[in-house]
């Protein structure tokens, strides 16, 4: 039985709605992707030099970093008080560049200060606000996506400690974690990644170095 010339043009109809429909969804999807690296090109970031790449998995050489920290204590308010303190919030009421990304280790949120605050940056306000430095070191790295949560930060770091296991990297410190995006960027397009210190010497380190090292203030998208 052959169709009426009504129903070809439901048909028709249809399909077309369906097109117009598609059309703003993939400007909107374009539009959020070009502001995430719009964003983060628009901020320096903690600079480390590329040994190793393999997808998802990188090894990175981190000199020195000045970091503020505080203790975590809930993800807002330990946010606002870093926030506070480069808004101005600090003994000298200079205003700090923010920067990416921000590092969650032992407890503790921190913000990695920029160049031109790390020389002399001014002591904060608040007895809950510290200066202090991550010091230099080799550092296994995975990104992930999504948002933050326990569960995703674990299940990324044991995807990490199984790579070293695989190619024979011994650990040297206590992983932490560094986000880069703000909070209006959606899960499946945040950069996320959890980082552990490892020895320099071991075999895994002897790979051929890959192109392309980070720059500040410029930043992977």
């Amino acid at each position: 039985m052959q169709p009426s010339q009504g129903q070809d043009r439901c048909a028709f109809e249809m399909k077309a709605r369906s097109l117009v429909a598609a059309i703003p969804a993939a400007f909107l999807l374009a539009a959020v992707l070009a502001a995430c690296a719009f964003t983060r090109a628009g901020y320096e970031s903690a600079p480390f030099k590329t040994v190793l790449k393999e997808g998802g998995f990188e090894l990175r050489e981190y000199p020195d970093l000045p970091l503020v920290s505080t203790e975590m204590n809930g993800d807002d308010a330990s946010f606002m008080r870093l926030f506070g303190y480069i808004s101005g919030g600090n003994l000298e009421k200079q205003k700090v560049a923010m920067t990416t990304p921000v590092i969650m280790k032992q407890g503790r949120m921190a913000f990695v200060l920029p160049s031109k605050a790390a020389v002399r940056a001014p002591a904060p306000a608040s007895d809950k606000v510290k200066l202090e430095r991550l010091q230099a070191a080799t550092v296994a790295v995975l990104r992930f996506s999504g948002r933050r949560s326990v569960k995703s930060e674990q299940e990324a770091l044991g995807r990490l400690r199984a790579k070293l296991k695989d190619r024979g990297i011994q650990e040297a410190g206590a992983p932490f974690m560094a986000y880069y995006d703000p909070p209006w960027v959606p899960g499946f397009l945040r950069r996320n990644e959890v980082l552990v210190p490892v020895v320099k010497s071991t075999g895994g380190l002897s790979a051929t170095r890959a192109a392309g090292d980070a720059k500040a203030p410029a930043d992977e998208s």
